[in-house]
């Protein structure tokens, strides 16, 4: 009998505090710095983002989301065996200890199984939901809870107008379980350390930090790599899946840059109806974007029983990949 991994249950949490664009613009003038609405609209499709309260760590927005996923699986917390967190701003410096035995600790799951973090930026949904299947299909975990959470506002530069406007904080997260059905049908996951530098947060740690501890971008490298890769690892993952393009019934990009998806959608003859966009209402908050749009599209009906969805994301690194599912 072959084993396959599914996806049964969805969940996302954004953080109270919204901030619309004329808030932050508003906010940035205070600090003489200019940008408008229309600049950011114009250059990424982002109207507004959430922050975090300054209480709130990823493993907080991770476990609202985890919840929310476990309820509409019909788990308890105890029927995960295995928690995979992606996230670039993790709750202890180093992820150590790793903000998946936060997220345990906070579930109230107290069966042992296990919990780690995996760091890939942007993409880190993309390689945890493939580890994930990866350990199911092995037989040595049956119910893992992926999760992709992000505290971004902790690392900006609010003084950088290029990309102080571009991310927010949120998480997304889902179970994925053993089934008998087919769930993920192939995934693709690559890097390039050499282009490491155009997306980074330049500090460093050898016995000490040093540097600047807030995120840069090279925005038109980042764009034209972006556009590129995204589109030739869809068409690897359909490849493996033995399916065409006109099988995908829901392109889930990264929700970075709103230009950068509609690109990579014109790519694959897709139709702009075909894409879940959320980042207009959240901005880029990294590994959680992904999780975050594909809960909006199950919860308001968009997404089926039985359609296939592609799952895509590129980021530091540089990374990216990308996982072909059948919901």
């Amino acid at each position: 009998m072959t084993l396959y991994s599914k996806i049964i249950g969805t969940g996302s949490y954004l953080p109270e505090k919204r901030v619309t664009n004329q808030e932050l613009a508003d906010q940035l003038a205070a600090k003489g710095i200019e940008t408008s609405d229309e600049w950011i609209v114009t250059r990424s499709g982002i109207a507004a983002r959430h922050f975090a309260a300054p209480e709130q760590k990823s493993s907080d927005l991770a476990a609202i989301a985890a919840r929310r996923a476990l309820e509409m699986a019909g788990m308890q917390p105890n029927d995960i065996d295995l928690i995979i967190v992606a996230s670039s701003t993790p709750d202890f410096f180093g992820s150590f200890p790793s903000t998946a035995c936060i997220v345990q600790q906070k579930l109230g799951i107290t069966n042992h199984g296990a919990a780690v973090d995996v760091q890939a930026v942007c993409s880190g949904f993309v390689y945890a939901l493939s580890t994930a299947d990866a350990f199911i299909r092995a037989g040595v975990h049956k119910n893992v809870l992926v999760i992709g959470s992000e505290v971004f506002s902790r690392i900006l530069d609010f003084n950088d107008r290029t990309t102080c406007v571009l991310f927010g904080d949120g998480a997304g997260a889902v179970v994925l379980s053993a089934s008998q059905e087919p769930g993920i049908l192939s995934s693709a996951l690559h890097a390039d350390g050499s282009h490491s530098h155009i997306l980074c947060m330049p500090d460093s740690f050898g016995g000490a930090t040093a540097g600047e501890a807030y995120l840069y971008m090279d925005g038109p490298a980042v764009f034209k790599l972006a556009v590129s890769v995204l589109e030739k690892v869809a068409h690897e993952a359909l490849a493996k899946a033995e399916m065409q393009q006109d099988d995908i019934d829901w392109l889930i990009p990264h929700q970075a840059n709103l230009r950068i998806m509609s690109g990579t959608a014109k790519k694959l003859g897709l139709p702009m109806e075909k894409m879940v966009v959320t980042v207009d209402q959240h901005g880029n908050t990294s590994a959680a974007s992904i999780p975050l749009a594909l809960d909006a599209a199950v919860r308001d009906g968009r997404i089926k029983p039985g359609q296939n969805i592609m799952m895509e994301g590129v980021g530091g690194g540089f990374t990216w990949g990308a996982v072909l599912a059948k919901f």
